[in-house]
């Protein structure tokens, strides 16, 4: 059995094996399984093991019927929903057949729909006044794609070792979510900046009103998300529709300096018009556009929030971290090599170059991002930094601090100088053994991490102790945060505040450790460019 085939069948049994009860469906056996009462309505999940799993929640009602505009609740429901399947994806062009094969991707049979403001639940307990932590977790995809829909994001493992609530969430992406009509003159129609961002708002009250139900504490709801996820946990920071609805923040290789300018937003606005064959005088017309049709006009066009008074009044962190946000602890973390997989997955030449190559690849993917400095000088730079490094290594490394570290950094310091709450960062420096350590520390490795599912995520982290070692560290970090809002475990040193002085972070590595301003050269390199959000 080749290695492929093996990992592939481990695979399988591990899935057969995690959902014992879901297997039983078809036998009538419904009325065993777990049973809760929301304000909507009672629903009935199945047991894994001691804990309790809800699938395809509905926290709003079909969006079809008014697209682009502010979510609904839903129409409560007089008999028992049985949610044990995951929920529609959002509306969205499913790309399976990528050039990488190292992140888990959804399943080809997951059906998309504008029904799709549903979310999931895992938690070892049923109204027992437990009053457990709550981690709500956002999906990356950044504005345009993606789901919770990933058996990557399964929460068994954190309920068992940190007695929590998990909950993931889908919510409107891309146009469906981002389209910004208000900028169209004379359009007056019914629409709401942000219509995506209010989704997740709407998931946020869903939980503070029902998750006493499941064993959860309304008080004690921490937002964490990875990439774009990251991004829109920076952004319900800046949102007043949000105040109060979570207590704690992590976010992973994700951040949102800016939001788009109503400018902009219309400009992409008028291009898929002009996709549709439709003029701004026959707006109204998008209502009854069939929905694959308005996928593919929507399709590889920029999407993200965008400045609105009523919505989002304020960048996220931008002159300064937005007033909202300051009260509340934060984790911030990214990974060491991020762009191995934002750029190698898609450009795989960028794995095997000559130093001849380097400074045109650069220009290539990150020219924005470092703006009038010589590609060369840079090149040069880091070879003298670090002179055992191999010319992908310099790509990768330069590109990460350019394009994906840079926000990061910015971020960091606009909430030391400004947050009243504390800020703890981390950076992932374990490599992925995963292909002969091709990827090294790849962006979405601490997504498996995190989850503590290295079984669902073997095919980024491998299954090893050392890989289950990095699971433990991240995960109950992670866990501690949630209970305390300070970040510790057994197995890592004190997790000191950051501040500009020391600038000290967790170095997530086999043997973990603080780092007093790590990267500092890379860092002053960049700062000289002026940043510009990736998406706006």
């Amino acid at each position: 059995m080749n290695r492929r085939h093996f990992i592939k069948t481990i695979s399988a049994v591990t899935a057969a094996a995690s959902f014992p009860q879901l297997l039983r469906a078809d036998k009538g056996y419904a009325a065993e399984w777990p049973l809760a009462t929301t304000t909507y309505g009672k629903i009935r999940g199945y047991a894994h093991g001691s804990v309790s799993v809800f699938k395809g929640v509905p926290y709003g009602s079909s969006t079809a019927a008014f697209r682009f505009q502010a979510p609904r609740a839903p129409v409560p429901w007089s008999d028992t929903k049985i949610t044990t399947e995951f929920g529609q994806m959002a509306p969205q062009k499913i790309e399976l057949s990528t050039v990488d094969s190292f992140y888990p991707k959804p399943k080809k049979d997951n059906v998309i729909g504008e029904d799709c403001l549903t979310l999931n639940l895992w938690t070892p307990g049923l109204r027992d006044d437990g009053k457990r932590p709550v981690m709500v977790w956002l999906h990356g995809g950044g504005y345009s794609g993606w789901s919770s829909n990933v058996n990557l994001y399964d929460g068994v493992n954190l309920c068992n070792r940190g007695d929590v609530v998990v909950v993931t969430l889908n919510h409107r992406l891309n146009g469906f979510g981002y389209l910004y009509l208000d900028g169209i003159q004379g359009a007056h129609l019914p629409s709401t900046a942000n219509a995506g961002m209010l989704d997740i708002v709407l998931a946020l009250q869903w939980v503070k009103d029902n998750i006493a139900e499941f064993g959860g504490d309304p008080d004690k709801v921490t937002l964490f998300g990875q990439s774009g996820g990251g991004a829109k946990c920076a952004t319900l920071m800046a949102m007043p529709a949000a105040k109060g609805l979570f207590h704690r923040v992590i976010t992973m290789s994700g951040q949102q300096i800016t939001a788009r300018t109503q400018e902009h937003a219309t400009e992409t606005t008028l291009r898929v018009l002009k996709k549709l064959n439709l003029s701004a005088a026959q707006l109204g017309e998008l209502y009854k556009v069939p929905m694959q049709s308005l996928i593919g006009a929507m399709h590889n066009e920029t999407w993200g929030p965008v400045i609105d008074p009523a919505t989002l009044p304020h960048d996220p962190f931008s002159p300064h971290a937005c007033e909202l946000g300051n009260s509340i602890p934060m984790i911030m973390g990214n990974t060491h090599d991020e762009t191995t997989y934002l750029i190698g997955s898609k450009d795989p030449s960028t794995f095997e170059l000559s130093w001849d190559q380097v400074p045109e690849k650069l220009s290539q993917h990150v020219g924005t991002f470092i703006g009038k400095l010589d590609p060369k000088q840079i090149v040069a730079s880091y070879r003298s930094w670090y002179p055992k490094y191999s010319p992908s290594d310099v790509f990768f490394s330069a590109s990460t601090a350019a394009r994906s570290w840079r926000g990061f950094v910015i971020q960091s310091e606009r909430r030391a100088n400004d947050a009243k709450a504390a800020t703890y960062l981390y950076q992932l420096d374990w490599k992925s053994p995963v292909d002969k350590e091709k990827w090294r520390a790849a962006h979405t490795l601490d997504v498996p991490l995190a989850f503590d599912n290295i079984n669902y995520g073997q095919s980024m982290t491998g299954l090893s102790p050392y890989a289950q070692h990095m699971a433990d560290m991240v995960s109950e970090a992670f866990l501690s945060f949630a209970r305390t809002g300070k970040p510790a475990s057994p197995t890592l040193p004190h997790w000191p505040k950051f501040d500009l002085a020391k600038r000290q972070t967790m170095i997530f590595d086999t043997v973990a450790r603080i780092d007093s301003d790590p990267r500092n050269r890379e860092r002053k390199l960049f700062e000289q460019v002026s940043y510009t959000q990736p998406g706006t």
